[in-house]
């Protein structure tokens, strides 16, 4: 595994340093430009301090660490290594890219990176994507919805299908193109910062028969997409499809798809918002990131509950359990007062 590999997900890492943190880091907070813990394990305490901000390498570079008791230092790629605990390198470049997000094949290093190509994941080409792509009934996205139990597709702007959206393998092979849907990421003010791509089969029965079906692009960081406008009460959670499953039972309550279990964890709450619902799916990393929510809402005085899936994730309940068993495990964990509010009526 070469060194430039290594670099370059620190880097990544880095941009992101205080999610990275709050991920692996839970036990610890912000303070100021540092997030301090006990130590790189995530023991509790306040000797280990990651910077959060700073250049991308040299004296004072984000996401560098030290720890005053130890006299130990590193970067994010260290943290991941002793928090999760992994023995082989290998493996703690792997979970760096699923933290990422990052496709399968090695990333490659900035520099190799031309201009043009830089500007393919900036917000002003997510953008234009979305506006490129074509409202989402009626087409193969919609069926692909379908296929996945989702049948409630009203009030989905935030979802548009393109039929030649463009797929690069990011091992050099050649460009191709595949029908996908296209979901807009925006912040807390509506604005578009970036997309998230599910490239199709063409049939629509499933995603498309590639290395990685799914990425996203542009300024995701406490940005998400979202089904309905801001209230006092919003569900959250990692998945579109996951999220889409239980707004099938809850249709008037706002929701936000974070895209990732690192991303669920450092959304942006609302002014408004007084509980909030965390769509928990059921893995370790998914545990991990309703902890870290859970604690940053009540931390900022907002009621939070957990919603708990029987299976891997809501969209396996909704596609192999019974609807009328989802909804009544969906109401067993409502607060009673959003029942009559958001559930949909019994039919």
């Amino acid at each position: 595994m070469s060194s430039s590999v290594a670099s370059e997900l620190s880097r990544r890492l880095a941009q992101d340093a205080e999610v990275v943190c709050r991920y692996y880091l839970s036990n610890g907070c912000r303070h100021g430009r540092y997030w301090i813990v006990g130590d790189a394990r995530n023991t509790p305490g306040r000797s280990l301090f990651v910077r959060l901000t700073g250049p991308e390498s040299g004296k004072g570079a984000a996401g560098h660490w030290t720890d005053a008791a130890s006299g130990e230092y590193g970067d994010l790629l260290d943290i991941i290594h002793e928090s999760a605990q992994l023995n082989d390198f290998s493996d703690v470049l792997d979970e760096a890219r699923r933290f990422l997000s990052l496709p399968c094949a090695d990333p490659r290093p900035k520099q190799r990176l031309d201009r043009r190509e830089r500007r393919t994941g900036s917000p002003e080409s997510a953008r234009r994507l979305f506006a490129m792509s074509r409202p989402i009934a009626g087409t193969l996205a919609a069926r692909y919805l379908h296929h996945r139990g989702i049948a409630t597709l009203q009030d989905l702007q935030s979802l548009r299908f393109h039929p030649r959206c463009y797929y690069r393998s990011g091992d050099g092979s050649a460009r191709e193109t595949w029908p996908a849907m296209i979901a807009a990421v925006t912040d807390l003010e509506g604005k578009i910062t970036g997309v998230h791509r599910t490239w199709l089969d063409k049939s629509g029965r499933g995603k498309a028969p590639i290395a990685c079906p799914r990425r996203a692009m542009g300024e995701l960081l406490g940005n998400g997409v979202r089904f309905g406008a801001p209230l006092d009460v919003m569900a959250a959670g990692e998945g579109i499809e996951t999220v889409l499953s239980v707004r099938c039972l809850l249709p008037r309550m706002p929701m936000i798809a974070a895209l990732s279990s690192a991303h669920l964890a450092a959304i942006h709450f609302p002014e408004s918002l007084r509980r909030l619902y965390v769509l928990r799916d059921n893995d370790p990393a998914g545990e991990r990131a309703s902890v870290t929510l859970l604690d940053r809402a009540t931390a900022a005085g907002i009621e939070a509950v957990v919603l708990s899936s029987e299976l891997g994730d809501f969209n396996d309940d909704l596609r192999r359990l019974c609807k009328a068993r989802l909804r009544a495990a969906i109401r067993d964990q409502l607060a009673p007062q959003d029942i009559s509010g958001f559930m949909r009526p019994a039919r």
